[in-house]
């Protein structure tokens, strides 16, 4: 049974009130619901399974545009039924001898949903998961006779698709797709399932169907109708106007660094002794981390804080839990028996753990949209909710909590995928050449870019050009099935494999990061956890690896050149002027250093003796004429000290305006290239080919450099440090940087 807590949230935060790490309450008042109506009421048999409440606004306008032929996006916060958006077309297609696929980006939410849509049992429903977990007969029999099926978008393409010709009756009745956690598809792997929806409209075609709807859910994000038409090639309604009710909700920015002389002012220490604080006063708590090794931290720190009468009312959770282990968790919260989960992000995809009273965040999760998706955790029974986000140290953190208007006033950014990107898209146009053979029809799956994907399919010897019944026509004649040669995760042509022991496969990592990641003993950080390479073996792309004790960590050094190939558009920001294009990044790994994890101090150093690597991608530079620097009263001693710390303190920056990760993209800073004929910094995507990052920081980059200088001028270290210019990923060691240098060009810059 669901306890009272002894204290209520305001109780806590009247606690607080005098402490300087409380450096901001921000107060959301409770929101009544608005309720909705269906143009048509739904059957009998299908209503009987609404809530008690009924539709609310959004979900009512969701179905009705599905009914009218439409396809939709629905993105609206945590707990906010947008399950029903679909259940309920689902329901109406399948009675009228239809069916329907639904892809989720886990086995795991796959299987949650599937546990609630049977639980209606409806008569003429048959639906089963479609995965990697499946037997062979449970594969075959969901083939026969399910009428929903539900998978991933991995399966969907190395086992479905491929596969079509035995899918013939499902797919020529398929009539509706499903896309649930929309946000997640975002650069490679977005692009990656944009190319699979593709294949699959044109399957269902083949196969006598028609025209697919598509229902898309999505946690908030700016675009979202811009993102799924990109996702599936076709006209999308956003509905985002969410009419579900929500609790009063408290969010508190709390800074480390301001804590009294003697104290820790470390992230997990303070999320520890917060979440300690939280669960005393009967709170139940949800910590967020963002590493395994940080989980572990504050849940160890919260045990000591709370004592051994409450070690049993704390779990931890991380990705890699079995659905009995998480479904436990879940259980124990809402008996009461279980005070507080420690989770890393795993948590965040859409599982439902209901009757939280309070989320800490150890540290800011990179993203507005994420921010506000981990603090929907809590408050879901619409009980006055408290939120706080404990800041680390690095750029985005130490921002946010300087500027907190921009945290609570900022639009959630946009996600983007690349559908231009020849190294995705070709592979997948080899694909579906395997499939049925590849006509002129098909330019209106692939617009732009089928005459351009098919002459290097055919140059390359992959496919053949023959004369058809209907025309010319392309078909697959190269080595083996092609979508057996594509991981949905990858941008390059080919990826390494990352295994143990036993041969089972950890991670994957692209052959253009290779040398940086997976060089000779080099410590490999998977999902928190610490692998050290053990062996390369290029012939079969396998990096073999075994437990590292996570107490240190490796961080390559190379030399970096890059070269212009091509500039798409210039424009003037401040002083300086910005390019968007095409470029080549050559890195050559020359060593690497051994760190300590605690302090980060240097163990031991090391020189590699590996080749060179190429990346194609595409980039933003900014470049920095001599008026200007010289104005900047930057000598040439400074210059490129004063370009790699504006070159760090962007790139930490950019989630800001863009969904992408630091490790995304990378940079190069140069005193003077003759591509450009100026001091210049260049942000390029870190894949090849490119994931639509570049674009969207060409279109930001008056805020962005803005908010570079802003980070540069507030910092109060000296020199620079983790929270301005210091990077982890840094290959020339943070070597050299000039924070005051990157000040004054920054400033001359844009003032």
């Amino acid at each position: 049974m669901d306890q009272v807590p002894d204290v209520t949230v305001d109780d806590v935060l009247a606690r607080w009130t005098d402490d300087p790490r409380l450096v901001h309450t921000e107060e959301r008042p409770a929101r009544p619901a608005r309720p909705g109506s269906l143009a048509q009421p739904l059957t009998e048999q299908v209503a009987a399974h609404l809530p008690h409440e009924g539709l609310w606004a959004h979900q009512a306008a969701a179905v009705d545009l599905v009914r009218d032929g439409r396809s939709v996006v629905v993105a609206t916060g945590t707990a906010s039924g947008k399950s029903l958006a679909y259940q309920l077309p689902t329901a109406e297609v399948t009675a009228a001898g239809g069916t329907a696929l639904w892809l989720f980006p886990t086995k795991a939410l796959a299987q949650d949903q599937l546990t609630t849509f049977t639980s209606w049992q409806m008569p003429w429903v048959t639906a089963g998961t479609y995965d990697g977990d499946c037997s062979v007969d449970e594969r075959a029999y969901v083939r026969r006779h399910a009428n929903v099926v539900l998978t991933n978008p991995d399966m969907l393409h190395h086992g479905i698709l491929p596969q079509h010709r035995r899918w013939d009756d499902f797919l020529r009745r398929l009539s509706l797709v499903v896309v649930d956690e929309l946000h997640v598809l975002r650069g490679v792997f977005g692009t990656h399932t944009a190319q699979v929806l593709r294949r699959l409209q044109r399957l269902v075609h083949a196969h006598g169907g028609g025209d697919l709807r598509f229902v898309m859910t999505s946690a908030t994000i700016g675009d979202p109708a811009g993102l799924a038409e990109a996702l599936c090639g076709q006209a999308v309604t956003a509905v985002d106007d969410d009419g579900s009710p929500a609790g009063r909700r408290s969010v508190v920015l709390w800074d480390p660094t301001e804590a009294p002389v003697g104290t820790s002012t470390s992230a997990p220490a303070a999320a520890g002794r917060i979440a300690a604080d939280l669960v005393g006063a009967g709170l139940r708590t949800l910590v967020f981390c963002r590493s395994r090794r940080s989980t572990e931290l504050v849940a160890n720190d919260l045990r000591a804080h709370l004592g051994k009468e409450h070690e049993d009312t704390i779990r931890s959770y991380r990705s890699g839990y079995l659905p009995e282990e998480r479904r436990e968790i879940e259980a124990e919260l809402f008996d009461g028996s279980l005070r507080c989960v420690v989770a890393t992000s795993a948590l965040e995809l859409g599982v439902d753990i209901g009757g939280l009273d309070a989320v800490v965040l150890c540290g800011f999760p990179g993203t507005v949209a994420s921010f506000w998706q981990q603090l929907g955790r809590a408050g879901r029974e619409q009980q006055h909710s408290l939120a706080v986000l404990v800041a680390g140290d690095d750029q985005l953190d130490r921002w946010m909590v300087r500027h907190p208007e921009e945290l609570f006033g900022r639009a959630p950014e946009p996600a983007v995928i690349n559908n231009s990107n020849a190294y995705i898209v070709v592979p997948h146009l080899g694909c579906a050449a395997a499939e049925v053979p590849l006509r002129h029809a098909d330019e209106q799956w692939w617009p732009d870019v089928l005459d351009e994907g098919i002459a290097e399919l055919v140059g390359t010897d992959r496919c053949t050009l023959r004369a058809g019944p209907d025309g010319p026509e392309v078909v697959w004649t190269g080595r083996g099935s092609p979508a057996s040669a594509i991981g949905l995760r990858s941008a390059s042509r080919g990826e390494y494999r990352v295994v143990d022991h036993t041969g089972r496969t950890v991670g994957t990592v692209d052959e253009a990061r290779l040398h940086e990641v997976l060089h000779p003993d080099a410590v490999y950080l998977h999902q928190g956890r610490a692998w050290r390479v053990t062996d390369l073996q290029p012939v079969a792309r396998v990096a073999r690896v075994e437990p590292a004790d996570g107490d240190t960590y490796t961080q390559a050094t190379s030399s970096i050149g890059i070269s212009v190939l091509g500039t798409d558009d210039e424009r003037p920001v401040g002083r300086a002027t910005l390019h968007l294009g095409r470029v080549e990044v050559t890195t050559q790994v020359t060593g690497y250093r051994e760190l300590s994890v605690v302090g980060h101090r240097v163990l031991s150093r090391h020189e590699l003796d590996l080749p060179a690597s190429q990346l194609r991608t595409t980039a933003v530079w900014w470049t920095f004429d001599e008026d200007l620097v010289d104005d900047a009263e930057v000598t040439e001693q400074l210059l490129p000290g004063a370009l790699h710390a504006a070159e760090h303190a962007a790139i930490g920056i950019l989630p800001l305006f863009t969904i992408c990760d630091r490790w995304d993209v990378g940079g190069v800073s140069i005193a003077w290239t003759p591509d450009t004929e100026a001091a210049t910094v260049f942000i390029h995507d870190g894949y090849p080919g490119g994931a639509g990052i570049a674009e969207l920081a060409y279109g930001a980059a008056e805020r962005h450099l803005a908010a570079t200088l802003d980070v540069l001028a507030t910092c109060p270290c000296e020199h620079g440090c983790p929270s301005c210019v210091q990077s982890p990923k840094c290959g020339n060691g943070n070597e050299p940087l000039d924070k005051g240098a990157a000040t004054a060009l920054l400033r001359a810059t844009l003032h």
